[in-house]
């Protein structure tokens, strides 16, 4: 598995106050561990930084103070290759399928390591029908369900072949059928997943589950005993 390190991390943004005035709020604060488990979930209620945490892996957020590094690559030096490694699905689908249909956005991310349109677009049915959701890849991406988008917003990601998988999210916007399937697709995949959520059965999936309380890690463990840490903090 690849190395994920957070070094003393901290994420501080402006917040408008009352007055009209600037003040700082931390998102993070000095965050540090070291994450090469297969899987990993993160929990936390709304707000509590787990979403940054995440988008600090890719370069989608930056760290005020620290250190990210991924499989060695300084991601606050060097976002653009930190990219190469970590794949990034997004809460919604739709924020991030920007062709009209599933197979044409499979293509789009196929792009660069398939030249031939032929070869690009049978390779596109074959990563949507291993996701057994290969009937809808000519269908337009608001005509199929919530689910399906999810799904192919991950055959999208996972096309480019990254080495981690980050998930925000996942299981939000999705029915009972549809989270047990992307459970089990998660399950079977080679790359290293980390996944936000406040899906605790799926965050039982995990091999290792951090509980972020007002940015910073409150646990750090099993996930038994984190989600029951979880359960007890929110309790209080």
């Amino acid at each position: 598995m690849v190395s994920i390190v957070l070094d003393g991390v901290s994420v501080v943004v402006a917040a408008p106050t009352a007055s009209d005035g600037r003040s700082v709020k931390a998102i993070l604060s000095e965050v540090s561990a070291t994450l090469d488990e297969r899987r990993v979930a993160v929990i936390g209620a709304n707000g509590s930084g787990k979403s940054t945490l995440l988008r600090l892996l890719n370069g989608l957020a930056a760290a005020t103070s620290g250190r990210v590094e991924v499989d060695g690559i300084d991601v606050g030096k060097d976002p653009r290759a930190a990219r190469t490694k970590v794949g990034f699905v997004f809460t919604d689908p739709l924020s991030q399928l920007v062709m009209p249909t599933p197979a044409e956005d499979l293509e789009l991310s196929l792009r660069r390591r398939i030249r031939d349109r032929g070869e690009r677009r049978a390779r596109a049915l074959e990563l949507l029908a291993e996701r057994e959701i290969a009937h809808v890849a000519d269908s337009s991406v608001y005509d199929i369900s919530g689910g399906e988008r999810q799904l192919v917003a991950l055959a999208s990601v996972l096309a480019v072949e990254p080495a981690i998988l980050v998930l925000d999210e996942p299981t939000t916007l999705l029915d009972l059928r549809h989270r047990e399937r992307l459970r089990q697709v998660l399950a079977g995949l080679q790359q290293q997943v980390l996944l936000a959520t406040h899906d605790l059965d799926l965050a039982l999936d995990a091999d290792r589950v951090l509980v972020i309380d007002e940015g910073r890690i409150a646990f750090d463990g099993q996930p038994a005993a984190a989600v029951a840490f979880y359960r007890g903090l929110m309790g209080a």
